[in-house]
């Protein structure tokens, strides 16, 4: 299925404009940017569409011929390009295009009211409505409807009539909810229409962001935030294209498989016949399943499994995956389990490491895979070092990336993606390890929340891409100064298997002091820096063990 043949139907088309002609000012002014912008978009991107005609200035040219373009293929391009979160005017929500602004300044563009109505009916409007339901249940009844209100406009009316049909058709969150809110509310959504596919996503979005708010409890429920999900799908996207089968054994609300298949669709790709995946419980199964409806037309019916993989090994349909790409729970201690066989590299107490070894384990020959992990699994030590070294030793580990604290709207926890492959998948004469250290990308969207723009996005890509790249080629990665640097895996043994990118990445400014040590010298400083952070870290885990000691002496 193509990315043209997964636009959901009823969302209206581009085809009124196709015989509107603007000039490059024109497409600056309408898109909201700087006319030096719209010439920069054409040198760097060569699917920039074309000019088609040329026609007078008039006298504030001198009567001098200017370039005109397709308003349709322009608003089909700028369609793919995201505004920054930084640049959003007031009233924009996160997701809007510059194809969005520049529909709405064409004659006969207006963008529809579906979005404005889903702000008022989700904020503004919410409580009135909702009454006593709970505001997660309203939401969730909130996100069914405007699914309903995508994919099939005139279905909208058997779900006042009657649940039955939309039952087998649409799954909503349950068989039972206050007529009269159920009557307001498709009422009120039935008189909408989108202006777009893309205000179509965005309204289901809204939404969704309300409800995963709504919906986290402590200790879980940490959704991965978009900015990380695009670089996790857009590196695997890139280096493992024509992926056959996708898989996500934590889905939580499907954020990831939505983003691995925008970034194989933004390649140009087709999208993988297979993707499927578990969720934790059958609210987020739901969901997760509406939102690959809403942005990628696909039917995925996804399975429910346990939040860690040695509680139930089986849960997984047999056979290995191309890709497999996840944020699971971490943190949670593994007690009385019996060692499932995919326990290679060493007995895992810990949730994260039982995730890293099964995931590893379902990977085909040329598989890949990437893993949203806590800081801390890079250096803890223990029987995590154990299986830290295994995965090092045996190929499985490919790069680290660390990302800034402050991205997830729940928790400051800072971590990190760990991009796997197949044990044996290269020589480990030659294997190294990839490190990105990104802690000081991003800014803040907020006084606590910090978001990655594109251009940081594109950075941590591009790095684990251009490594992937040499080491195809067989060149030698040189690396960024700064942010990113290959170490070979004999080194990163002699540090004990550490694979914290801030203690292998050189700070700008450092390599010709690095160089003036030498090899040696090099290795010895490292290694007695190593083992000065292993201290810390013994130290602040005996002190994490004492305080929880006096937290359980008094209950709490």
């Amino acid at each position: 299925m193509t990315d043209t043949d997964a636009r959901p139907p009823g969302t209206g088309g581009d085809a009124e404009f196709a015989g509107v002609l603007v000039s490059r000012p024109d497409i600056a002014r309408l898109a909201g940017v700087k006319r030096p912008a719209v010439s920069n978009w054409e040198r760097r991107h060569t699917d920039f569409p074309s000019p088609v005609a040329r026609a007078a200035a008039g006298d504030e040219a001198g009567g001098a011929e200017v370039e005109r373009f397709r308003a349709d293929e322009v608003l089909a391009w700028l369609s793919g390009r995201g505004v920054p979160a930084n640049a959003l005017r007031p009233g924009e929500p996160v997701g809007t295009t510059y194809g969005d602004r520049f529909r709405d300044g064409l004659p006969g563009g207006a963008t529809g009211g579906l979005l404005r109505t889903v702000e008022r009916i989700a904020g503004p409007e919410a409580n009135r409505l909702r009454g006593a339901m709970p505001l997660d249940s309203y939401l969730e009844w909130l996100l069914y409807l405007v699914l309903v209100q995508i994919v099939e406009p005139e279905g909208m009316a058997k779900a006042v009539d009657s649940l039955d049909g939309t039952v087998r058709d649409y799954h909503p969150p349950e068989k039972t909810v206050p007529r009269r809110l159920l009557a307001e509310l498709t009422d009120t959504l039935g008189r909408q229409t989108a202006g777009s596919a893309q205000e179509s996503r965005a309204a289901f979005d809204h939404v969704l962001v309300l409800w995963r708010a709504a919906h986290a409890r402590e200790g879980g429920a940490f959704f991965t935030p978009p900015s990380v999900s695009r670089v996790m799908a857009g590196a695997l996207a890139a280096v493992r294209p024509r992926a056959v089968s996708v898989h996500d054994p934590y889905g939580r609300t499907g954020e990831l498989l939505v983003a691995y298949l925008d970034a194989v669709a933004a390649r140009g790709g087709s999208a993988p016949p297979r993707v499927d995946g578990r969720v934790p419980g059958a609210r987020e199964r739901q969901v997760a399943e509406m939102n690959l409806r809403v942005h990628h037309g696909r039917t995925v019916r996804l399975g429910k499994g346990p939040v860690t993989p040695a509680l139930d090994p089986s849960v997984d349909p047999p056979g290995s995956f191309d890709v497999l790409l996840t944020n699971p729970p971490f943190g949670r201690r593994l007690e009385n389990v019996v060692p499932p066989p995919y326990w290679t590299y060493g007995a895992a107490r810990r949730s994260e490491f039982d995730w890293l070894q099964y995931v590893v384990s379902r990977l085909a020959p040329e598989g890949r895979a990437a893993v949203l992990l806590p800081a801390g699994a890079a250096f803890n030590i223990g029987a995590a070092a154990t299986v830290r070294a295994g995965l090092v030793e045996a190929g499985a580990v490919e790069c680290v990336i660390a990302l800034p604290a402050g991205l997830f709207t729940l928790s400051a926890v800072k971590t990190q993606i760990w991009f796997l492959r197949a044990p044996g998948a290269e020589a480990t004469a030659d294997s190294e390890v990839l490190f990105v250290a990104g802690e000081h990308l991003g800014h803040h969207a907020t006084r606590t929340q910090r978001v990655l723009t594109d251009d940081d996005i594109a950075r941590l890509v591009g790095e684990y891409t251009s490594w992937h790249a040499a080491r195809a080629a067989g060149h030698c990665f040189e690396g960024t100064p700064g942010l990113s640097r290959a170490v070979p895996v004999p080194d990163i043994a002699a540090h004990g298997h550490n694979l914290d990118p801030s203690l292998h990445v050189r700070p700008p400014g450092l390599a010709s002091a690095v160089d003036a040590l030498g090899p040696d010298g090099t290795r010895q400083r490292l290694t007695r820096l190593g083992g000065e952070i292993a201290t810390l870290h013994a130290r602040a885990e005996a002190a994490d063990a004492e305080a929880d000691r006096w937290l359980r002496r008094y209950g709490l």
